[in-house]
């Protein structure tokens, strides 16, 4: 029997996609869920596990494009011709019936078997990776236990156990799984012991020097391999912290080439000529885009494709804000607990600004505009996989105190990869510092369905004219990037000139002048 491996859906609206990386050759025998190949659209690559054991027989080749529900390739399904009548067999014939009084066994106690699937975590998301699991298979979980946590192209989220059981694995570390795939069961109603025994007796007449080695020790996930055939490295050459021993993407990321010192116990010559070699060789590496980077990547592209993006530049003395800092800066810290910044006189000044100038807090939505009555401001942060945009919500109702506490919490969840998709979808406006990296100018790019953003810039002390006379002053310039379709160049220059009075005249957030 011949089984149809067909492209499955993978989102309303992707009608077609690209067969990228055959994992497997025409005729080779496959295991069930083992990757064949990869799959990539236009918003995400993902694997395509096999749906059977048997012989795999490819039907599309590596680019060829094909629709959802095309054909990709078949497997011949031997293995389970084969298997069906060996129990009947093993039945009649066989002398020792001890492990057949196990299977029966297992089912019977085993109960109900639940599927954990990636649950849907947001409108754009496709797939998440498997990041790390806190359990093992046969482990005996309980319900709201975190059994992995599952890493998407926006946030880190935790699995919790939807019933108490024993767990099977299905997905391991460093896999991608689509929304909906299954990542692992549970079975109700059952402890380790009764899950675990039969599958020991099973193996351990076969096998009985292997009890402490397993099937994953020493073999990367799909995502490892590529990363150690990318960076050259043997499988043989990497130890595994997965469970089993299994060879994890993090593992794979981490390796590096063997050091080539061993290899130069030679003549005092060839050594010298393998010293000059080597400091002649210019080397270069490949590593694959990790899902974070191709989100932003296309979201980017899109901007600038789909909006009509200018910027327009002004420049700001920071001397007033400067002063009031030095001068409240440990009061106010021993009164609130957090330091008094810049973002917090920034994000203030833009609520202001914001209110008088609506166009900019808004949104195109179809032939729509819509417009927001409250700010949730953007800040834009550098976290250790890229950058992330958390939001501070009705910001123009919080204090200075209250803004820094926000930014402080949410730079901190950044930093540790806990920010969670409500923490950053749904902000109106957005704020960038590309001064703390040293930039002093630059053309931010708007963070959409958003249509401007604000970026802060070093500050750095320059001579300027005050009152006739020329005066250094820290100043630092400011950009606006915005959608042209929906603010025009008054607005956004009025902006950006009422955003520089109240930095310039602090007191004029005080007295909301």
């Amino acid at each position: 029997m011949a089984i149809e491996m067909k492209v499955p859906a993978v989102g309303e609206s992707i009608t077609e996609v690209t067969v990228a990386t055959w994992n497997k050759k025409e005729g080779d025998v496959v295991k069930l869920d083992e990757v064949l190949c990869e799959l990539e659209s236009d918003k995400a690559t993902f694997e395509l596990p096999a749906e059977a054991e048997g012989i795999l027989h490819i039907v599309a080749k590596e680019g060829d494009v094909l629709p959802i529900g095309a054909v990709i390739c078949t497997i011949e399904v031997v293995g389970a011709q084969a298997a069906a009548p060996a129990p009947a067999v093993v039945v009649a014939d066989s002398p020792a019936p001890a492990p057949i009084a196990a299977a029966p066994v297992a089912p019977a106690a085993e109960g109900k078997v639940l599927e954990v699937k990636v649950p849907p975590v947001g409108e754009s998301i496709t797939e998440v990776t498997v990041s790390v699991w806190n359990k093992k298979s046969g482990d005996t979980v309980t319900l709201d236990e975190v059994l992995c946590e599952l890493e998407s192209d926006k946030a880190t989220f935790e699995l919790p156990a939807e019933s108490a059981g024993v767990l099977q694995i299905v997905a391991e570390s460093g896999a991608v799984v689509p929304i909906g795939g299954v990542l692992a069961t549970i079975t109700v109603g059952a402890d380790s012991s009764t899950v675990v025994a039969p599958a020991s007796t099973a193996v351990a007449p076969a096998t009985t020097h292997q009890p402490t080695e397993s099937y994953a020790a020493g073999h990367p996930s799909p995502a490892a391999a590529k990363i150690l055939d990318e960076k050259g490295i043997a499988a043989s050459q990497v130890p595994g912290t997965g469970v089993g021993g299994r060879i994890t993407k993090d593992d794979a990321q981490n390796a590096q080439p063997a050091a080539a010192a061993p290899a130069a116990p030679a003549p005092a010559a060839s050594a010298v000529a393998t010293a000059t070699i080597a400091s002649d060789a210019r080397g270069s590496r490949r590593e694959k885009m990790s899902s974070l980077r191709k989100t932003v990547a296309r979201r980017l592209v899109a901007v600038k494709n789909e909006t009509a993006m200018l910027t327009t530049f002004n420049e700001v003395d920071m001397k007033p804000v400067m002063d009031l800092r030095s001068k409240y800066k440990d009061k106010f810290k021993e009164k609130h607990g957090v330091g008094l910044g810049f973002m917090s006189f920034f994000t203030k000044a833009v609520c202001v600004a914001l209110k008088e100038f609506p166009s900019v807090n808004a949104k195109i939505d179809g032939d729509e505009m819509v417009f927001h009555d409250f700010c949730d401001i953007s800040i834009a942060v550098s976290a250790p996989k890229g950058l992330v945009v958390p939001v501070i919500r009705n910001a123009e109702n919080l204090s200075l105190a209250g803004i820094e506490s926000e930014v402080v919490r949410l730079a901190v969840k950044a930093r540790d990869n806990k920010l969670s998709l409500e923490e950053m979808t749904g902000g109106t406006f957005t704020i960038t510092n590309g001064g703390v990296f040293g930039s002093m100018m630059s053309t931010p790019i708007i963070n959409a369905p958003q249509v401007a953003i604000l970026g802060m810039h070093n500050i750095v002390e320059r001579p300027v004219v005050v009152d006739g006379q020329i005066v250094i002053r820290p100043m630092m310039y400011l950009a606006l990037s915005y959608d042209h379709r929906i603010i025009d160049g008054r607005e956004s220059v009025s902006f950006l000139v009422r955003v520089k009075q109240l930095l310039e005249d602090p007191a004029r957030l005080l007295l909301d002048i």
